[in-house]
């Protein structure tokens, strides 16, 4: 495979909005960057692609046993770091070789590039808070790039 496209979804907190479904209908793979809320949210997403996920501040382990509160793994030659809350983050991207680190947490959708390492918020997907947007985002990975956008959903 020469090119990848990820959907990049966090902070759903039960609820898989409808248009997910197209917006993510030819993704080879889904993130969710935590606060699924219902074990039912990653069913529903794996209906359309294979899901890697974490646990955020709101999930519980019990209810997500299979879930870390981080998670690192290679794609496309690309090591990318998942976790909930950045602040959180122990890893140094830059000195272990990391091209993107996706999180979720603040509901805010973030695009940053820095020393080479893309740092990635979707936003939150979930139930709407006032002042704060519903997005999700599509990452294209390449060998020799990360590419990352986000989208804006409904009211």
């Amino acid at each position: 495979m020469s090119k990848m496209t990820i959907g990049v979804i966090s902070d759903t907190h039960g609820l898989v909005r409808p248009e997910i479904f197209d917006i993510f209908a030819k993704v080879d793979l889904i993130i969710h960057a935590g606060d699924i809320g219902n074990p039912r949210v990653l069913s529903d997403l794996n209906a359309i692609a294979p899901v890697k996920a974490v646990l955020g501040n709101m999930d519980f382990a019990y209810s997500l046993p299979k879930l870390k509160l981080a998670e690192s793994f290679e794609l496309l030659g690309h090591k990318i770091y998942l976790i909930h809350n950045r602040l959180h983050l122990t890893a140094d991207p830059v000195a272990e070789g990391i091209s993107l680190v996706i999180f979720g947490h603040t509901h805010i959708p973030y695009l940053q590039r820095v020393n080479g390492v893309v740092y990635f918020n979707p936003g939150s997907a979930g139930p709407k808070r006032p002042g704060k947007p519903i997005a999700a985002g599509i990452i294209t990975l390449a060998p020799d790039a990360v590419e990352a956008r986000h989208i804006m959903l409904g009211p």
